[in-house]
């Protein structure tokens, strides 16, 4: 049997009362961590371009007023991998998580998350909405200090997000779109609903009021947004902005998948493309991409209802402002319509850095960079002790000086012995068979032509191919082996 391995206290009483240990500890210098996350959010924002039709006009206004990373990606294209990646400073490759199916914390119990290691360092530790994995049993209740449940019953179901049940909007009628024949969430469509009914406007409420008071401890605030997670459920008012008519579909080439290793067909939950036809012969895409859309703006709006929190509050001149997306999504490329691959539209996420007396205002940075770099980042911003064993690097000398010399590229991991390896011009793949695919994005930014049986670039695959982990951590084992306990948050082993 497997010991307990976290609990959680909780401060009682109504959310007035929650502040009262934030607001007795000691004062520090040191600044406040607003620790932004959005789900399933790809490339699309105003800034990044790379989607010109998208209204984003609060993460374009962060960006104005610090760093965007034009070349940053996840350390893994699932969510759990890819937050649990974000939130331990670790890769998939180190840790052994590679799918949603894995609980983290029974497996590897003397981890430090990020949130735990600011609170461990004096800081006040809230949080609120999706950062972890949004399933039960997935968060880390010892982190925090206080963690926001948009429905109470949240808390008692092991922690659980609460998104796409009985409890998130939903609906009157199911399916709206009709292509949901694969997966049963991928349904999308406008709902009469206000903003107020949906759960990220709920925890922009909870993140708004909090940023308002004065603090006299510094404090690490994460606010995890769903939305543009499926389902592609919003108020009417953000599809109105993308009318149908004047929707663009993404650029797609018929014949993309004629040089791609079987491999990459593999990694996927739903097979490529047997969703994206059914999507076709529904005539749905032009609807879906326009879901998508909303889904983008809704988010926004909701992001910049914290922004505008902080920026009126006392708040405004010593806190970092981090906000990232645990990876991208794909919406008919390579015939498409979820993440788990390693091509461009799966790994390249927004991430955009503030920070007061560091970042100056609207400035870029194209070097290659990874989510897993934020744990050591935030932790030499802080001034926290070093942290040891992580496999991120600081950015602090790109959020100097975004010209600075970087010699590292992005490592993605999809499953046990799968990588991508992203540099300023090159994306090199390697799959656990051996197979191989290359893009030259400085010809080829669509990744059509699979270079990697072209020897003249041999000297670029060798280069790339370095970096490749030189041990893959097996795969801990999955929920089946352990019994959870949702209200205690503890695991025991299952007897073989």
């Amino acid at each position: 049997m497997l010991d307990i391995l976290s609990r959680r206290r909780f401060l009682a009483g109504p959310v007035a009362k929650r502040f009262t240990a934030f607001t007795a500890l000691a004062a520090s210098p040191r600044p406040n961590v607003l620790f932004l996350g959005v789900d399933d959010w790809r490339d699309w924002v105003g800034c990044l371009g790379a989607f010109p039709a998208v209204r984003t006009p609060n993460l374009d206004r962060l960006a104005s007023s610090g760093l965007l990373f034009t070349n940053a990606h996840c350390a893994a294209p699932v969510c759990n991998p890819s937050r649990t990646s974000l939130l331990t400073g670790l890769r998939p490759s180190t840790t052994g998580v590679y799918a949603n199916s894995q609980w983290w914390k029974p497996a590897l119990p003397d981890v430090v998350t990020l949130p735990r290691y600011f609170k461990q360092n004096g800081y006040y530790i809230a949080g609120g909405g999706k950062i972890f994995h949004h399933e039960p049993g997935f968060n880390d209740p010892d982190a925090w200090h206080d963690y926001y449940h948009w429905a109470e019953v949240n808390k008692q179901n092991g922690w659980a997000g609460g998104y796409n049940s009985s409890l998130d909007v939903r609906p009157p009628h199911f399916p709206l779109a009709g292509v949901n024949e694969y997966r049963e969430n991928f349904d999308f469509g406008p709902v009469e609903n206000p903003d107020s009914d949906f759960p990220d406007y709920r925890v922009a409420s909870w993140a708004s009021e909090f940023l308002t008071r004065p603090a006299k401890n510094p404090f690490f605030l994460a606010v995890g947004m769903f939305r543009p997670h499926l389902s592609w459920y919003v108020p009417r008012k953000y599809y109105d902005m993308y009318p149908l008519g004047s929707i663009q579909l993404p650029e797609v080439l018929e014949n993309d998948l004629d040089d791609v290793p079987a491999a990459a067909l593999r990694l996927q939950q739903v097979k490529i493309p047997d969703e994206h036809n059914l999507v076709v012969k529904k005539r749905r895409w032009k609807e879906a991409v326009q879901a998508y859309l909303a889904c983008i703006s809704f988010s926004d709006a909701m992001v910049g209802r914290v922004l505008r929190a902080l920026e009126a509050g006392p708040h405004k001149d010593n806190t970092i402002v981090v906000l990232w997306s645990d990876h991208g999504y794909h919406l008919g490329e390579k015939n498409a319509w979820h993440k788990f691959t390693l091509w461009e539209e799966s790994t390249r996420v927004p991430l955009i850095v503030a920070a007061p007396g560091v970042t100056k205002t609207g400035t870029r940075c194209a070097r290659p960079v990874s989510l897993v770099d934020l744990y050591p980042t935030l932790v030499e911003l802080c001034g926290l002790p070093g942290k040891t064993g992580l496999d991120g690097q600081s950015l602090a000398p790109l959020l100097r000086n975004p010209a600075a010399a970087w010699d590292r590229p992005a490592l993605i991991t999809s499953g046990f012995g799968n990588h991508s390896v992203r540099d300023e011009r090159w994306r090199y793949i390697r799959y656990t068979d051996g197979s191989e695919e290359l893009y030259d994005h400085q010809r080829d930014p669509k990744e059509w032509r699979n270079l990697a049986g072209n020897a003249e670039h041999g000297d670029a695959k060798q280069k790339l191919a370095r970096w490749l982990p030189r041990k893959n951590q097996p795969e801990v084992p999955g929920k089946r082996a352990y019994r959870f306990d949702p209200k205690k948050y503890t695991w025991s082993k299952v007897d073989p």
